[in-house]
Parts: C-alpha cells; structure tokens; sequence
C-alpha cells in the first residue's frame, strides 16, 4: 500500500484539504466572534404600515432583550420571534438579519374588541384571546368595552355570533354589549339600551328567527311600557317572555285595587 505513489499522493492531498478546511472554518468563527459583529441595532416596524399603540420600545426591552442570545450569525431567530411575540399586545412577529450587525423586527399588534371571560383577558378582532393591560384597552374608546364569555375553545364562535346579533339588531337601531355562551352551548345577549335577551340553544328554530319575533314586537312593547324593558325570554317555540319595572308596578296597582277597602281607607276597620 505505501509503495503506491498515486495513493499516497490522493491522501495527503486529502489530509493537506481537510486541515485547510479546518483552517477556514476556525477563521471563520474567529471572525464571528468580532466585536463589529455584536448586535448594535433593533430596529421595530409595525405590519404593514400600521401604527403600534401599545407596544413601545421599554416593554420591548425589559420583555424580549433579555431572551436574545448570540450576534450577527449565532442568534436563533426562531428563538428571537418567540421572544418578541411574548411581549404584551403583539400578535405576530418576524425576525431578519440585516448586515453586518443589525437585527429588524417586524410586529403585528393585537386589536382589542372586547373582554374575555372573569379572567381579565382580553378578545381581537381576529379571535385571538390575550392577555394585556385593559386600562390601556379602554384608552381606544369612551366606551366600555363589550364583554364575552364562552367555553375554552369558543372564542371565534362568540366573535362570529357578536358581530350577526348586531347585524340583527341593528333594525332597532341596538348593539350588543355582552355576549354569553353558556357551558350548555345557549346563548344570551346584552343590549346598548340595558335589556338583556335570552335566545337559548340553535335548535329547530334558528336564533335569528327568534329575533325577528321580538323585532317583530319591540315597537309596540316599546310603547305599552314605556321603554322599560329589562329582559326578554326568546326561548319559547312561537311566543316570548319579558320582565319590566313598568310591567311589575302596574300588576302592584290592579292587585291593590283587589284588597277590601273598609270606611274609605283600606286596611282599617271601623271602630
């Protein structure tokens, strides 16, 4: 074997490559490692040209910064996603290298649309259920926010039913203000004017056709008590119930009127 000058050519030509190779990849690293190399700039932009409102670059640093590890060419940007998308209101994020030492962080924020459940969490526009400051959430309008409830995993369910019940009664010019879905899957809906309306389960009859019967009916129950509403019971096959403070005085009265009256005063007995 050692008499073959082709062989012992082939493997030291072989021998002399690797330890070039081994040569280059420790320049390499060596020149990883420079200072020139080190993160020196994160740059934040919103998603497509939208404004962040909550995220600001103290939560940023005292969220993400300190789960970030390595430079230029050893940093993990799956890691550093994760570390951006654990910061209060994002969304989404994504993470890309920008020569020699800079790092861009693209950020999707969460838009607030109501309150999730007794847990202080918060619901998107787009479903996503996520927890943030809600003071911060009720910055964006005047009004309180609507608050949901549902069963885990019903959350795009309860947005998708919210956003139908005010197309629904928006007839009456009424929005909703609290939407409940109950473990039992039956369904309640707080309305802008203080009435609540029990629509109970999807069944034979479908939830919109129960409310176009109480559509159907609200001006003239409107009229007869005086705009006093406070709940109404959608869950009966061809007919509803209600309870009103002007509906409840006005039984007090015709129950009074019942009662003996005795010397002109009720209640008394003459002497």
């Amino acid at each position: 074997m050692w008499h073959d000058i082709r062989l012992m050519r082939a493997l030291g030509t072989g021998l002399f490559g690797l330890a070039g190779l081994a040569l280059v990849a420790i320049g390499l690293m060596w020149l990883s490692q420079r200072p020139m190399f080190h993160l020196q700039l994160i740059k934040i932009e919103a998603h497509e040209k939208n404004s962040l409102q909550h995220i600001n670059a103290l939560t940023v640093r005292s969220v993400a910064l300190p789960r970030l590890s390595g430079n230029f060419f050893t940093l993990d940007l799956e890691a550093a996603r994760a570390a951006f998308e654990s910061v209060p209101w994002v969304r989404r994020a994504s993470v890309r290298r920008e020569w020699p030492n800079q790092l861009i962080v693209t950020l999707e924020e969460h838009v607030a649309l109501a309150t999730w459940g007794d847990k202080g969490q918060l619901i998107s526009t787009k479903g996503d259920v996520f927890t943030a400051n809600l003071a911060e959430a009720q910055l964006d309008d005047d009004h309180p926010l609507p608050e949901f409830t549902g069963p885990a995993g019903s959350e795009k369910e309860v947005l998708a039913k919210y956003q139908q019940f005010n197309d629904w009664f928006a007839a009456l010019d009424l929005k909703a203000e609290s939407v409940q879905l109950s473990a039992r899957y039956a369904w309640r809906v707080g309305l802008n004017n203080g009435m609540s309306v029990e629509l109970g389960r999807e069944g034979a009859n479908s939830m919109q056709e129960r409310v176009q019967r109480l559509i159907a009916v609200y001006p003239q129950l409107m009229m007869r008590l005086k705009g006093q509403i406070e709940s109404v019971d959608l869950r009966y096959p061809n007919g509803l119930a209600l309870k009103s403070a002007s509906l409840d005085a006005a039984l007090d009265k015709q129950e009074a009127k019942k009662k003996p009256r005795l010397n002109g005063q009720e209640g008394k007995r003459k002497p």
